[in-house]
């Protein structure tokens, strides 16, 4: 089993080493994820189709497709997967899950078409976010009219991080619909246990 976990509370680094990093974890990680009973892709794709109906969707950040399952389920018309890992996505690719699977670092300019999506999804990712806001400004290029952008974020760096007062800097384009209470995040990890959850969270499109 691939064991340098610990790193994963501190995170790891630049692009370069997060790219290192999964690469070698790829053939380990699904395995290792159920030990550490990850549910987050499960209840990341139930909350978002028990709100809205999103047929055309993005797997930001899919790594081995653990999100992609999930959402399949739900029977989608195309759901595209994106990552910094080259392994993972070749583990996504044999899933048969993802219509396109596409090469990219979310941190610079996003390799999809303007007004494309109706959800894009970012789950368990955004520990290696260093500009929030770059990102949801591509998020909103990328989505369609009342597009959906639902993602994960730890609840310690959320409030670090400020994540509210981010939100709220870019409610004249974004309305926040939904944020969960804190969840178990990866509670079978003994670095993460009860100590660090994670919040749910729904922005919408005003426009």
């Amino acid at each position: 089993m691939f064991k340098n976990n610990g790193s994963l509370v501190s995170g790891i680094g630049n692009a370069k080493k997060v790219t290192k990093f999964y690469d070698q974890w790829s053939k380990n990680y699904d395995n290792t994820l159920k030990k550490w009973n990850y549910n987050a892709p499960k209840q990341v794709a139930k909350i978002l189709y028990k709100k809205f109906n999103p047929k055309i969707l993005l797997d930001l950040a899919c790594g081995t497709g653990l999100s992609g399952q999930a959402l399949i389920k739900y029977k989608p018309s195309i759901i595209d997967g994106s990552d910094i890992s080259s392994s993972s996505l070749n583990i996504a690719k044999k899933k048969n899950i993802y219509n396109n699977i596409i090469k990219c670092n979310f941190q610079k300019k996003l390799p999809f078409k303007k007004k494309h999506y109706d959800a894009v999804l970012c789950v368990g990712s955004l520990t290696y976010c260093n500009n929030f806001e770059k990102l949801i400004d591509e998020i909103y290029r990328i989505t369609k009219k009342r597009g959906i952008f639902i993602f994960t974020h730890r609840n310690d760096l959320w409030k670090s991080q400020n994540y509210d007062y981010q939100i709220n800097k870019k409610s004249k384009v974004w309305k926040k619909v939904y944020l969960s209470k804190s969840r178990n995040y990866l509670p079978l990890n003994n670095d993460f246990s009860n100590l660090i959850k994670i919040k749910i969270c729904i922005l919408k499109k005003i426009n």
